[in-house]
């Protein structure tokens, strides 16, 4: 059974779930910071639905990715951070093995959204059905958004935005302006863990057509969006607090400001040489996780004291 689990794990990538969880917390908490409503089984629902479609977009994402030739060219595959999961590299897993397991994730993730548009209404569905296009279709024919330079935005949009917005509206049927201000800083942390793996794979990715955003700028150029995406992810939770968005408790987060300044210096210096990028990506995954979960305490705090 542990080996099973741990070889499920591998497949769907489970340590990036943050991703998809995180995100789902931070909605319920600015909910609960404006509203005082919090539901425990809505939120589990929706935290269990969101991380269903993660795996499935993360376990399909590999399958396509393989059809394309992306990850069977791609030689910097020496951290979990790059290149994909490596299961049908490696012979572990089947292609059409793959993209079954990826569409049954994706199904019980919209079953499970189906459910809570009936408990909670259309706006839930309309929310899900845009997050699960923009997840398959990242990688997926015809759309092939990751190909086309529209995956950062996809990428933004659905693990950004639309999760916190989600699990706001669950909570109390409406998307506010805390929440999309929650939802700021959460969308340019996982643009940024996306941007700067795409680093170590940029070579690999260009030869396979897939033309992202340091594809198109070229990794000389495209360090230098590191520094400045981490700033406006800084700047957006002053920016929140100063407008009343976000209580001033939510101001903790910016204790994560180092990791931010640490990864750019190590992409800036060696952009171009993938193995040296490996602590890059460890604190860019690490200002994710912590700058969100520094937030949603901050909601949670501010609002057991308004």
């Amino acid at each position: 059974m542990t080996k099973r689990i741990s070889f499920w794990a591998a497949v769907s990538r489970a340590p990036f779930f943050t991703a998809s969880a995180l995100p789902v917390g931070l909605g319920a908490a600015a909910a609960w910071y404006h509203s005082g409503l919090f539901h425990l089984g809505l939120f589990a629902l929706t935290l269990i639905g969101a991380v269903l479609i993660h795996a499935g977009a993360n376990i399909s994402n590999d399958y396509y990715d393989h059809l394309s030739g992306a990850d069977d060219i791609n030689p910097n595959f020496c951290t979990p951070f790059f290149g994909g999961s490596r299961m049908i590299q490696q012979g572990l897993m089947t292609p059409r093995a793959t993209l079954a397991a990826g569409l049954a994730c994706l199904g019980a993730g919209a079953a499970i959204g189906i459910v809570l548009t009936v408990l909670r209404g259309w706006p839930v569905l309309a929310l899900g059905v845009v997050g699960g296009l923009c997840a398959f279709f990242y990688t997926a024919p015809p759309v092939k958004l990751g190909y086309r330079g529209w995956g950062e935005l996809a990428v933004a949009l659905s693990f950004g935005v639309l999760m916190v917005a989600g699990a706001e509206y669950v909570q109390v049927r409406q998307v506010s302006s805390f929440g999309l201000a929650a939802s700021a800083p959460a969308a340019l942390l996982i643009l940024l863990v996306l941007y700067v793996n795409q680093f170590p794979d940029a070579p690999a990715d260009g030869q396979a057509g897939k033309r992202h955003l340091v594809v198109r700028l070229g990794t000389a150029r495209a360090r230098f969006g590191v520094p400045l995406l981490f700033a406006a992810t800084y700047g957006s939770i002053l920016a929140a607090v100063a407008s009343a968005l976000a209580p001033g408790w939510c101001l903790i987060a910016l204790v994560t400001a180092p990791l931010g300044a640490g990864a750019s210096a190590v992409v800036i210096q060696y952009y171009d040489r993938p193995k040296r990028l490996i602590p890059a990506s460890t604190m860019t995954i690490a200002a994710h996780a912590l700058t969100t979960l520094l937030l949603i305490t901050g909601y949670v705090i501010g609002g057991a004291l308004r």
